[in-house]
């Protein structure tokens, strides 16, 4: 019986589909918090749990329509489309170079959307959603693994004096997902210090 190796290219499959399951829950999730909104702009959303963490105080901003539709619609297409992804390839499926190279085209979409919505929230609005938070967690594995594996696969062209360097990504993977997270909490820390300080 052939034992099973847990890599970075194994875990791909499971990472698609359990983001893009988790993606498409809080997208609809938050898309009916929208429109009870939009019926009771008074309403006190199931996401409001203080000043600074609060959906209701995102996605009645222009932010929250950044293209002129709710991101909310954007995120139940896209992260379907992952999920599906997901599952094809733990059911055994291989993908030719243009269908991984649009793949590697939606989730840098989606990890520069994911980075604007980051800055947007922490520096201009000044409020955390507690779902967009959990969009932001897992988005960045979905882009940082899919990157790695189209690389090491040679779908997406690197220049060779950049070898050392990918090299370097490909064997450190886990540390750069965690520095990662880890500057994403130094900002939010950072940014709303005077709150968190008064609940010490």
């Amino acid at each position: 019986m052939r034992r099973f190796r847990w890599s970075r290219d194994t875990a791909l499959p499971y990472i698609l589909l359990l983001g893009g399951i988790i993606g498409v829950l809080v997208s609809v999730i938050l898309t009916a918090e929208q429109i009870n909104i939009l019926k009771n702009p008074s309403a006190v959303l199931s996401c409001d749990i203080n000043p600074i963490i609060s959906c209701g105080s995102v996605i009645t901003k222009p932010q929250a329509s950044a293209l002129g539709i709710p991101n909310t619609m954007f995120g139940i297409v896209g992260f379907s489309i992952v999920a599906t992804i997901g599952a094809s390839l733990l059911a055994g499926a291989r993908f030719k170079r243009w269908f991984w190279l649009c793949t590697q085209g939606g989730v840098t979409f989606g990890i520069l959307a994911v980075t604007w919505l980051q800055y947007q929230s922490i520096f201009i609005l000044g409020t955390l959603c507690p779902f967009c938070l959990i969009t932001w967690t897992i988005m960045i594995p979905m882009f940082l693994y899919t990157t790695l594996y189209t690389i090491r696969e040679g779908y997406l062209k690197t220049p060779k004096k950049w070898q050392s360097v990918v090299e370097a990504l490909q064997r450190n993977h886990l540390a750069i997902l965690i520095l990662w997270y880890m500057l994403i909490v130094g900002l939010i820390t950072q940014r709303f210090w005077d709150y968190w300080s008064t609940l010490l």
